[in-house]
């Protein structure tokens, strides 16, 4: 009988453990991250139903060396190397975007049991992820003004010259003309000349 018993344990510790080394290596440090975001977010909506800013609630239980320590850790994580090209702009934007994303854990879970195995789709399934939440949309939209806000602060008038040669027909049209000009006008230069003299091949 002790026997049989200990078997069943020894049996379902195994099973445990191959299913441990089956996981990812950092499967624990996920784990403990996802609990920890969860927990900040729960805070974050306390804070925000008794009317408190949460950066400052936040801050009062920590000492100033570590807000100093994570302030320079942030900073050198995510430096702003400056415009680039506009790959790179709108790659640091998806990266921004998607780091912003937090996974409902509920929702998620609930999904995954309604669906069973077609939650987990092959090669050649297709997606359907039927309604979107109405937070949801909303969020998206929020999201999308806060950049049209942002994007209207970057833009700056620049003085307008008299004598410049005309090759736009709106306004639209001649920031991408001068966007072109400021990127590959030192490449095309020697080509334009030649089509106003008219010795172009």
């Amino acid at each position: 009988m002790r026997r049989n018993e200990s078997r069943k344990l020894n049996h379902a510790e195994v099973q445990e453990e191959e299913k441990r080394s089956k996981l990812p290596a950092n499967w624990e440090a996920k784990k403990r991250r996802v609990e920890w975001e969860l927990m900040d977010q729960k805070q974050k909506d306390d804070a925000e139903k008794s009317g408190k800013n949460y950066d400052i609630v936040k801050n009062m239980s920590a000492s100033a060396q570590e807000l100093e320590f994570y302030g320079r850790k942030a900073k050198k994580k995510n430096p702003d190397p400056g415009f680039a090209d506009f790959a790179q702009s709108h790659f640091r934007q998806y990266e921004r975007i998607t780091g912003q994303i937090r996974v409902n854990e509920d929702v998620y879970e609930a999904q995954r049991q309604k669906l069973g195995e077609a939650f987990y789709p092959g090669a050649g399934d297709i997606i359907t992820t039927g309604q979107v939440s109405t937070s949801a949309l909303d969020k998206m939209a929020a999201d999308v003004e806060r950049q049209i806000t942002k994007r209207a602060k970057f833009s700056r008038r620049r003085t307008y010259v008299d004598d410049a040669d005309i090759s736009y027909i709106n306004e639209r049209n001649k920031k991408f003309n001068e966007k072109c000009e400021r990127f590959y006008g030192q490449y095309t230069e020697e080509i334009k000349q030649n089509l106003e003299r008219g010795t172009a091949l």
